[in-house]
């Protein structure tokens, strides 16, 4: 059988994004006929470019998709990881302004007896439980942009008590455990740099970096305690996943960085095939400290997912125009006048997504610490994720 998310996963984002190359490229016929020869050829490379893009990015999808299901059946698949000019193949594909595209088409009001057939469609496509959603009528979300944010009925996640952290939102486990030499892993076996993701360390004042910390090491400045070790949980959601997420314990939250960059897509057969994807994607570092030390969540950006919205920071902007590649941008929560940051308690709403990405947790705990998670496993927000 097929899983659906899977399915829809990559079949959504190429059919998507080739409708509306296939629009541009009709709304620009005109334009190309009447333009000099020397203008049309110049327009032409482009537009090859861009289809010969997505057509390669599709195949990958499908090839990885693919593999996946080998790996059900216990057949080991090598690794094989994407060379450097398949990625910039890849980056080729204008995702970030067929994800702006997407966003406005989402806010478009859709009339009262077209709600029922589309929003059927895409629960049919990507396996949506409506019965968990606090509205269950369609005809009440008057776009799409309202369906995705859909809110669920209370008893529907109850928030785990017995462990200190939690799942923060429906989705995947794609991996867990401990950070080791200032490497993690996306996915078995396909590491990123801890420092690249995660980016400079700021001052230890805002921070609470230990003064005793080695200078030496990114990954020894993030362990406050001695005795700790520096864990991380990648969590994927799918598209037809609850896009909300949550806080996964008791936390203050006193910094926020972001990082602008590609909304390539992250589903697990991307996340094996390019290495440091999450580093090349856009994404939202919140940093902050628990009752063990250094504790950070990260919203990763993906294909048709340029907004990231985390409710309590209003100058946030995501999938802006333009920006500079290699740059983000630092806010603090610690001011004169909140010298706490903000308190967040576990399962409390912190932010959402307007479609599926991935949320990467990492934080610092006693060496005890016990993750009760499985690889490849679904979980819901407010299930366990581990504790001591």
């Amino acid at each position: 059988s097929i899983p659906v998310c899977h399915k829809g996963d990559w079949v959504y984002e190429i059919t998507l994004s080739c409708f509306l190359k296939i629009c541009l490229f009709l709304l620009d016929r005109r334009k190309l006929h009447a333009a000099p020869i020397v203008r049309t050829f110049r327009l032409r490379p482009f537009h090859f470019l861009v289809a010969t893009g997505g057509g390669y990015a599709g195949y990958r999808q499908y090839e990885k998709y693919k593999e996946e299901q080998l790996e059900k059946m216990g057949i080991e698949i090598p690794i094989k990881l994407a060379s450097e000019w398949e990625v910039s193949l890849y980056k080729s594909v204008p995702t970030r302004l067929l994800s702006r595209a997407w966003g406005r088409l989402n806010q478009v009001e859709l009339p009262t007896w077209l709600r029922k057939p589309v929003y059927s469609l895409y629960i049919w496509t990507f396996g949506v439980n409506m019965k968990e959603a606090a509205v269950e009528d369609l005809h009440h979300y008057r776009n799409l942009s309202e369906f995705f944010r859909r809110k669920l009925k209370p008893q529907s996640r109850p928030v785990c008590c017995y462990h200190s952290v939690i799942s923060p939102s429906d989705g995947k486990i794609l991996n867990f455990g401990q950070v080791k030499n200032c490497e993690v892993e996306q996915v078995k076996g396909v590491t990123y740099s801890l420092e690249s993701f995660l980016g400079p360390c700021t001052s230890i004042e805002d921070m609470q970096f230990s003064q005793t910390s080695s200078p030496n090491s990114f990954q020894n400045q993030l362990v406050t305690k001695e005795g700790n070790e520096l864990y991380h949980c990648v969590i994927y959601l799918a598209p037809g996943d609850y896009h909300c997420f949550h806080s996964p314990t008791d936390w203050r939250v006193s910094h926020r960085r972001h990082f602008p960059g590609s909304l390539m897509s992250v589903n697990p057969g991307v996340a094996r095939w390019i290495k440091e994807l999450f580093c090349h994607n856009e994404r939202v570092v919140l940093t902050g400290d628990w009752k063990h030390g250094f504790f950070s969540l990260t919203a990763v950006g993906a294909t048709n997912v340029g907004s990231i919205r985390i409710y309590f920071d209003r100058d946030l902007r995501t999938n802006s125009p333009s920006y500079s590649k290699g740059s983000y941008n630092d806010f603090s929560f610690i001011t004169n006048n909140n010298k706490e940051g903000i308190p967040m308690r576990k399962g409390e709403h912190l932010g959402e997504f307007n479609l599926g990405s991935t949320i990467v947790l990492i934080f610092e705990a006693p060496k005890d610490f016990n993750f009760h998670l499985k690889p490849g496993q679904k979980i819901r927000f407010g299930e366990a994720l581990g504790s001591l």
